[in-house]
C-alpha cells in the first residue's frame, strides 16, 4: 500500500490541500470504503468512512456520474448538498474525482482547502487530481494483475503529511525551551487533537502537570473543556483551517482564552488568563456566531429526524418554526408556492392576516433592476429594509418586519416554493448563518414535496373513495336507514371502508359492509370493484352466502394479494326476517326496544380475496317491528391495547335504539366516542330499522 498512500500524501502536498482520502469501491459496487486519508480527525473519517453510491454527498455524486465535482464554499456546499453540510457545518472548499482503471469507476479521491484560498480549481491542480487519480486506478489494475487486489481496510489508515525537511530529535527540546519563555501558554496538538508539545505555563494555566497531558486529548484529561462548542472550534481550526478562539473557565474559576492556529500537522494552541487576549482577530467566517451555529446544527439535525414524520405543509411549516425560529430569533415564516404565476401562501406562523392577504395572489417573479435579474433557485438574505427595496423597489413590507432571508425550495433541481424567514429588527446574516440556512432549505423541500405529493394522492384516494360510496340510499318502503361515514384523521391514510343499500322488490332488500385491505387509491378502486360485483350477484336472487362465494371468485382474480372483509344481509320486510353471510367481518350489532342488545354470532368465512373455492354459511335472524340492525367497520370500536371481543360487547352496551328515534340521531351517539381521538382508521356505520307494519 506504500505507492497507494505516497500518492494521496503527495497530491495533497502538491495541490495545497490540507485535508485528503481515497475511497474504494467494495465488491457489490454500491459502497465507497476510505481506505487512507491526512488530516482528517479520526471521529470524522470514521463518520464518513463509508459512502453508498446513492446517498446526496458530493463524492458519491463524482463517482455516479464519472465527473469532477467542485465545491467552492460552504454555501456551495448548502445549496447543492445540504445533508453534507449539516454533518460538516465548516468553510472548506473541495474537489471530488472518481478513480478509473480500464475505463471503470474504482473509488474516488477528495481533497479539501481552506474556504476562500482556493476560490477556482485551477489546470495545474485538475492535472495533478487527474493524474493521481489514473495513478492510483493502475496500481489497483496492477494488483488485481498480481492476484493481490487492494481493499479498503475495516478502518481507514490515518496518514501523516510528508515534512518539509527531516526532524531534528533535539527540535522539541529547543521549541519547549523558548515557548518556556513566554507568559502565555502554548500546547501543540495534533488533527487528533492529542499534545505533542506542552509549555511550562500552559500547564500552569490549566492546573495539570504536562507529563498528565502529552498524548492524550485536552478535553479527556480536563473535564472542564469537554464542552461540545470547545471541540467544534477544534473541529473548525482542522477541518476549516481558520483561526479560532473560545473563552473557559477552570476549575478555581479562572477565566481563559484559548486561540488555536492552525496548521498542515495540527493546531498551536495559545492560552493565555481573561476572556480578552492580544492577537489577530478570529476570520469572521467562524466569529461570534459559532456558539449559535453549533446549536442550529443539533437543531436542524433534530428537525430532519422529525421532518420525516411530516405529512402536510402545515406540519411541515410547524416543526421548521418551532426548531429554527427560537434559535435564529426568527418573528415570522412562510411557505410560498406558486399557481397560475401568483404566490400562494402555503403555510404560516407569525405572519398576521393582513401580511398573508399581501403575499397571496402575488406575481412569482418580482420586479427587480436588470443588472440584478431574479433566480428563484438562489437564496437571497437582506439584512435591512433599504436593502430589499433597494432591489426590490416595490417591494411590500408586512408587519414592520426589517431583515429577511428568502430560501427557495428546489427539488430535482426545480423551484417549488420559497421559504421567508422575517426578523422584526436589522439582522447581519453571517456566513455560517446563510451557509446553515441554505443548508435548512434542502430539508424543508424534500420535506414540503413529500406533504404536496402526499396531499395530492390523499386528495385523489379520498374523491375516489367518495365518489364510490353511495351519495344517496335507496328508498325502500318499510326499512328506515342511515348512514355514517367518517374519514381517517386529516394527515392519515385513506381506508376502503364501503356500504351500501340495494333495493330488491317491493318488500326486499340487501345491505352491504365492507373493508378493503390497505389504505390507498388501489384499496379505493377495490372498493369500488367489490361494491359493483355485489350489486350483480344481489339482482340473480341468489342467497347471501351465494352473493359473497361469486364475488369472492371473482376478487381472487381481480386482485390476488388484496382481502376485503364484508357483511351481507339480505332483508324479507314482508316476513320480519333477514338472512346475512359474513366474510370475516365484525358481526352485527341487534337492538329491540326495551331489551338488551345482542351481538349476533354469524359463521365468518374466510375473506374476499383468498381462495377460490371458499363458500359461506348463512344465519337467518329474526327482526320485527323497531327492530334496528347496526352494521359497521373496525374504525368504530378498535382502541390500541382493548380486546377486539371487549369491544364489540361494550359497542352492544351503548346500543340502546329507543321507539320512533331518528336512526341519525342513534348513528352520532354510536360514532361520537369514536371520534374525539385522533384516528389512524376510518368508520362506516349503516343502521336498518324493520318499520314494515310500525305505528
Amino acid at each position: 500500500m506504500g505507492g497507494f498512500d505516497e500518492l494521496l500524501i503527495e497530491t495533497v502536498s502538491g495541490t495545497g490541500a490540507h485535508i485528503g482520502a481515497a475511497y474504494l469501491l467494495d465488491d457489490s459496487g454500491q459502497v465507497l470504503q476510505m481506505a487512507a486519508e491526512v488530516g482528517l480527525p479520526a471521529p470524522i473519517a470514521r463518520a464518513w468512512a463509508r459512502i453508498r453510491t446513492k446517498d446526496p454527498v458530493p463524492l458519491a455524486v463524482a463517482v455516479r456520474e464519472r465527473r469532477l465535482i467542485w465545491i467552492s464554499g460552504r454555501e456551495h456546499l448548502a445549496r447543492d448538498f445540504p445533508a453534507a453540510a449539516l454533518a460538516l457545518p465548516y468553510p472548506f472548499a473541495a474537489a471530488l474525482s472518481p478513480i478509473w482503471s480500464d475505463g471503470e469507476v474504482r473509488g474516488g479521491f477528495m481533497l479539501l482547502w481552506p474556504a476562500g484560498r482556493t476560490p477556482e480549481l485551477d489546470d495545474r491542480r485538475r492535472g495533478l487530481i487527474d493524474r493521481t487519480c489514473a495513478a492510483i486506478g493502475e496500481l489497483l489494475r496492477e494488483a488485481d494483475r498480481r492476484g493481490r487486489p487492494i481493499r479498503a481496510g475495516s478502518r481507514p489508515r490515518l496518514l501523516g503529511p510528508r515534512p518539509v525537511r527531516p526532524s531534528d530529535p533535539q527540535a522539541d527540546f529547543v521549541a519547549l525551551e523558548c515557548l518556556n519563555r513566554l507568559p502565555e501558554g502554548y500546547c501543540v496538538l495534533d488533527v487528533e487533537g492529542r499534545a505533542t508539545l506542552v509549555s511550562a505555563p500552559a500547564a500552569d494555566l490549566l492546573g495539570v502537570a504536562p507529563s498528565a497531558l502529552l498524548g492524550k486529548r485536552l478535553w479527556e484529561v480536563l473535564p472542564w473543556l469537554a464542552d461540545p462548542s470547545y471541540e467544534d472550534r477544534y473541529r473548525a481550526a482542522v477541518i476549516g483551517r481558520q483561526i479560532t478562539q473560545f473563552v473557559g473557565r477552570n476549575p478555581a474559576g479562572r477565566r481563559l482564552s484559548f486561540w488555536l492556529y492552525p496548521g498542515l500537522t495540527g493546531i498551536t494552541l495559545r492560552i493565555t488568563p481573561g476572556a480578552v487576549s492580544r492577537g489577530p482577530a478570529p476570520d469572521p467566517v467562524t466569529g461570534g456566531d459559532r456558539t449559535l451555529r453549533v446549536i442550529a446544527v443539533h437543531e436542524i439535525l433534530h428537525l430532519a429526524t422529525a421532518l420525516a414524520r411530516a405529512v402536510t405543509a402545515q406540519e411541515v411549516l410547524d416543526l421548521v418554526a418551532d426548531h429554527v425560529m427560537p434559535v435564529y430569533d426568527v418573528q415570522a415564516l412562510a411557505i410560498l408556492t406558486a399557481k397560475g404565476g401568483r404566490l400562494r401562501v402555503a403555510a404560516s406562523r407569525g405572519y398576521s392576516r393582513q401580511a398573508i392577504d399581501e403575499f397571496d395572489g402575488r406575481p412569482v417573479i418580482p420586479v427587480a433592476p436588470a443588472d440584478q435579474p431574479f433566480d428563484a433557485a438562489q437564496p437571497a438574505f437582506f439584512s435591512t429594509w433599504d436593502q430589499l427595496r433597494a432591489t426590490y423597489p416595490d417591494a411590500v413590507r408586512s408587519d414592520d418586519m426589517s431583515a429577511w432571508a428568502f430560501l427557495p425550495l428546489v427539488t430535482s433541481g426545480q423551484p417549488i416554493g420559497t421559504c421567508i424567514l422575517a426578523y422584526d429588527r436589522p439582522h447581519r446574516f453571517s456566513t455560517d448563518e446563510r451557509a446553515t440556512l441554505t443548508a435548512l432549505t434542502g430539508l424543508i423541500a424534500q420535506a414540503f414535496e413529500r406533504a404536496r405529493l402526499y396531499d395530492v394522492k390523499h386528495q385523489l384516494a379520498q374523491c375516489l373513495q367518495s365518489s364510490l360510496l353511495p351519495h344517496k340510499l335507496p328508498h325502500v318502503p318499510g326499512l328506515d336507514v342511515a348512514a355514517r361515514y367518517v374519514p381517517a384523521t386529516p394527515g392519515m391514510d385513506i381506508g376502503g371502508d364501503f356500504y351500501d343499500l340495494i333495493r330488491l322488490g317491493d318488500t326486499r332488500a340487501a345491505a352491504v359492509i365492507g373493508d378493503v385491505q390497505g389504505h390507498d387509491v388501489t384499496a379505493a378502486a377495490l372498493m369500488g370493484q367489490v361494491r359493483t360485483a355485489i350489486r350483480a350477484h344481489a339482482a340473480t336472487g341468489g342467497s347471501a352466502g351465494d352473493v359473497l362465494a361469486h364475488t369472492n371468485r371473482l376478487l381472487v382474480e381481480l386482485a390476488p394479494d388484496r382481502f376485503t372483509s364484508c357483511l351481507y344481509v339480505s332483508f324479507d320486510l314482508r316476513r320480519h326476517t333477514a338472512c346475512l353471510a359474513s366474510a370475516g367481518h365484525l358481526p352485527p350489532v341487534l337492538g329491540r326496544p326495551g331489551a338488551p342488545a345482542q351481538v349476533v354470532n354469524a359463521s365468518p368465512g374466510l375473506l374476499l380475496g383468498i381462495d377460490p373455492d371458499a363458500e359461506y354459511a348463512t344465519t337467518d335472524l329474526p327482526m320485527g317491528p323497531g327492530v334496528v340492525l347496526a352494521l359497521y367497520t373496525d374504525g368504530l370500536i378498535e382502541e390500541p391495547g382493548l380486546d377486539l371481543g371487549d369491544a364489540i360487547a361494550a359497542l352492544a352496551a351503548r346500543f340502546a335504539p329507543a321507539p320512533g328515534q331518528p336512526l341519525h340521531d342513534l348513528a352520532e351517539t354510536l360514532i361520537e366516542p369514536a371520534t374525539i381521538e385522533r384516528r389512524t382508521d376510518d368508520i362506516a356505520v349503516l343502521l336498518l330499522r324493520d318499520a314494515l307494519g310500525e305505528p
